[in-house]
């Protein structure tokens, strides 16, 4: 049995801003203003969103600047907490136009992939709140990042009609972080010590992965002999929006193969790796 190697993407950040640029660049008017799969928010609010993101990043953890050293008391109330800066940011920035958006956005990418290259992947840094409360590994955090900046691209692709940016080089990381949610989104699954979960993502970016629940909890593994209680096959397409909760579980599951023991794969569908 092996665990899942750690997730080194910092490489892939210059190519996956230039690919967000080159796709605002390109939109009409009628095209910023489309809505998204990401609840209330255009096209534009997305945008504006993940340069919120950058422009934090920067100001928090690289200038080590702090308004608030408030502790939060629980998760709900950290979520709320993001949700409300999110909120105020995305208002206050509709005032920007689209050029300036664009032309901000290809101003901090640099400075956001020039942070993360600085970092060392393999120290231990704060928690991944949506995999487990403990702390994490670095590059678990920069892998979290890479999916924050691909998903939001990908529900402006999507408002748009434009291609899906599903090229293995920035989909499979992104697959391969979100699937590390899995051992604590089952964490309240009850099941008999040793049994298994496989989990297979179908598509050029995909792969399989296996959940083995162990005395202490459930374990993502890359490989096990032992025979599945549960299967689940899913397509990419419908996985990563599983993990964004851009779809229906109930959906989800139709668009799904499921073989065994059918409340042991439910959580699947219910998987988040997103704060909200």
């Amino acid at each position: 049995m092996r665990q899942p190697a750690p997730i080194y993407v910092v490489d892939r950040f210059p190519a996956l801003r230039a690919q967000l640029v080159d796709l605002l660049s390109g939109l009409s008017a009628d095209d910023w203003s489309r809505p998204t799969a990401a609840g209330l928010w255009t096209v534009k609010d997305i945008a504006v969103h993940l340069l919120g993101g950058d422009i934090g990043n920067l100001s928090r953890r690289r200038d080590a600047f702090r308004q608030s050293d408030k502790p939060f008391q629980s998760d709900r109330e950290f979520v709320a907490f993001i949700n409300e800066l999110n909120a105020q940011w995305v208002t206050a920035a509709r005032r920007m136009s689209p050029r300036i958006l664009c032309e901000l956005l290809a101003f901090t990418g640099p400075l956001i992939a020039a942070y993360f290259a600085s970092l060392d992947p393999d120290a231990v840094g704060g928690p991944v709140s949506w995999a487990g409360p403990d702390s994490a590994p670095v590059w678990l955090d920069i892998a979290r990042e890479l999916t924050e900046q691909w998903h939001h691209q990908q529900q402006i692709r999507d408002a748009t009609g434009r291609p899906a940016l599903y090229e293995p080089y920035f989909f499979a990381p992104v697959l391969d972080a979100f699937v590390r949610a899995f051992p604590y989104s089952f964490r309240e699954t009850a099941g008999p010590e040793g049994a298994v979960v496989s989990i297979e993502i179908t598509g050029s970016a995909g792969g399989s992965w296996f959940l083995r629940r162990g005395a202490n909890g459930w374990d993502l593994l890359i490989e096990s002999d032992a025979e599945p209680s549960a299967e689940v096959v899913i397509p990419q397409d419908t996985a990563w929006r599983v993990f964004t909760r851009g779809i229906d579980a109930n959906e989800a599951r139709r668009r799904a193969i499921v073989r065994g023991d059918a409340s042991l794969a439910a959580p699947v569908f219910t998987t988040a790796a997103v704060i909200a």
